[in-house]
């Protein structure tokens, strides 16, 4: 893969994935219908003392994470169970905290800048989510944000899974995020997410060393320009067949795939997945993989000017 930075690591492993989007128990429920568990509230669960003073797209993104942490075996009754100074963060949201800037623009616009309030200054952050998440769980690793369009989720994961080989971190929680308000509906004209999707990567050395269960291997990534040749480049024979493909298209570009290959493209069902969708797709690929699905899992995004993809492989091929 062209992008595979040189440091070569154990495999990067998916321990853990939670969501924190509306109707949604979780991430079975990307692929599947389930009648376990209680369906995601936004009415009751973004509400409480930890998530005062803090914009929808922090709320949800803090929701997100925890059940990713349980998931992993990383988070107990007494809370986070890792070392927070290996631990790292990304984040990828595209307009996250766009209706808390153009809050503060129209306030000082309107009123002079004396009128606005200290305390909501941090959410006209980019970074404001990644913080948040780092503070609220102890994780003192590098903290990066990517709001680079279509492809943010996937490349979140990309910057996620290089922080492990480049032995920056053993432990990466990559969240996406994007809420769904009226500045983003005149924004983008059509229905947002308004959820977020978290999942925990660790090398597989680590993971084996705390006995945590692997839910999915990292088999590459790839970015370019045309989705045919990002989704050439991931495409490897040695890892089988293609058992599902995730695609950010309701009308995708088969080409290199066999006719028959299983398509799922989230957006159909939850609208505009904007900055969320690569992660939104690695929960998937979990859900896949703990169902019993089998074969290449790939993930793929793009835009008029750039595409990426991203692969995985079953559980059981982890080194």
């Amino acid at each position: 893969m062209n992008n595979e930075p040189t440091a070569q690591p154990s495999a990067v492993v998916v321990t853990g994935a939670g969501l924190a989007v509306p109707g949604l128990t979780g991430p079975a429920d990307l692929l599947y219908s389930t009648d376990g568990g209680e369906p995601f509230d936004p009415e009751t669960a973004l509400k409480g003392r930890d998530l005062r003073h803090k914009d929808r797209a922090t709320r949800l993104a803090l929701r997100a994470v925890e059940p990713a942490l349980r998931d992993a075996g990383l988070y107990g009754p007494d809370g986070p169970r890792f070392d927070g100074a290996r631990t790292a963060v990304v984040v990828s949201s595209n307009t996250g905290n766009l209706d808390s800037v153009c809050a503060y623009v129209d306030t000082a616009a309107r009123h002079t800048s004396r009128a606005l309030s200290a305390t909501g200054l941090p959410q006209t952050s980019t970074s404001a989510i990644a913080g948040w998440i780092a503070g609220a769980f102890g994780l003192r690793g590098p903290a990066v944000t990517l709001s680079n369009g279509t492809t943010s989720g996937l490349d979140a994961l990309q910057w996620g899974r290089n922080l492990i080989a480049a032995d920056r971190a053993d432990t990466v929680v990559v969240t996406g995020v994007e809420p769904h308000n009226d500045v983003v509906h005149k924004l983008l004209g059509a229905r947002a997410v308004d959820g977020a999707a978290t999942v925990v990567l660790e090398s597989a050395a680590h993971a084996a060393g705390r006995r945590g269960r692997a839910r999915a291997v990292w088999r590459g990534h790839d970015r370019g320009r045309h989705p045919a040749d990002v989704l050439h480049t991931v495409l490897d024979p040695g890892a089988g067949p293609v058992g599902l493909w995730l695609t950010g298209s309701p009308e995708p570009d088969r080409a290199h795939l066999p006719p028959d290959t299983p398509v799922v493209a989230l957006r159909q069902t939850l609208g505009e997945c904007g900055g969320a969708l690569g992660v939104l797709q690695c929960a998937a690929a979990v859900a896949h993989f703990d169902g019993g699905g089998d074969g290449l899992v790939l993930a793929t995004a793009h835009a008029a000017d750039a595409s990426a993809a991203v692969a995985f492989t079953p559980p059981r091929t982890a080194a």
